[in-house]
């Protein structure tokens, strides 16, 4: 049995579209329990983190960093730091931006750091780029090439219902069943 929250950040909607899909994917491993955690809401759901094997981080890139809202969550954990209470836990990332780019990757680096501090064991998304090649399409998982976690797109003038695209809730869904699948490796036996 595994235990995986997901703590996410989403100001119009995509970015929780993509915590779905991680969800999703780590359901997908049989015996995994998953709870989705907005960032705002995380001290109601502070047990729940505690007794995960996994903790995957998710927020929106704003201005080249994770949105203000989930900084503001990663601040407030200040004592469980200090404590090392998510020491040894599993730990993931996602992000998802208007621009193919928007500097997407600065956000995963800080989820990442915000990981490490917490003493816990960083998983990337173990996807090759598949969107690098003339004979490649733009619908594969992976498409924009990240390694350190998930990213997705969404165009700025859609809605949710349809961004991010396919191809990038597909490779959120990667994300969350390899933290998943990892998580109930690691998981001590009961």
């Amino acid at each position: 049995m595994a235990n995986v929250a997901i703590v996410y950040h989403s100001g119009f909607g995509h970015t929780a579209v993509q915590a779905d899909s991680v969800a999703t994917g780590a359901r997908s491993v049989p015996g995994t329990t998953v709870t989705l955690i907005k960032a705002e809401e995380w001290e109601a759901q502070a047990e729940a983190l505690d007794a995960a094997d996994a903790i995957i981080f998710g927020a929106p890139t704003y201005m080249g960093s994770v949105s203000a809202q989930f900084k503001t969550f990663m601040d407030a954990t200040g004592k469980i730091w200090y404590t090392q209470k998510w020491k040894d836990k599993l730990a993931a990332g996602f992000t998802n931006s208007a621009s193919q780019s928007g500097d997407k990757l600065n956000s995963l680096i800080q989820l990442a750091i915000f990981g490490a501090q917490h003493g816990m064991i960083w998983v990337s998304l173990g996807e090759l780029p598949q969107n690098n090649s003339s004979q490649s399409s733009p619908d594969t998982v992976n498409r924009l090439g990240s390694f350190l976690g998930a990213m997705a797109q969404s165009n700025n003038d859609q809605g949710p219902d349809l961004a991010p695209p396919p191809a990038d809730r597909k490779t959120a869904e990667i994300l969350g069943a390899r933290v998943a699948t990892l998580a109930k490796k690691l998981a001590p036996a009961a």
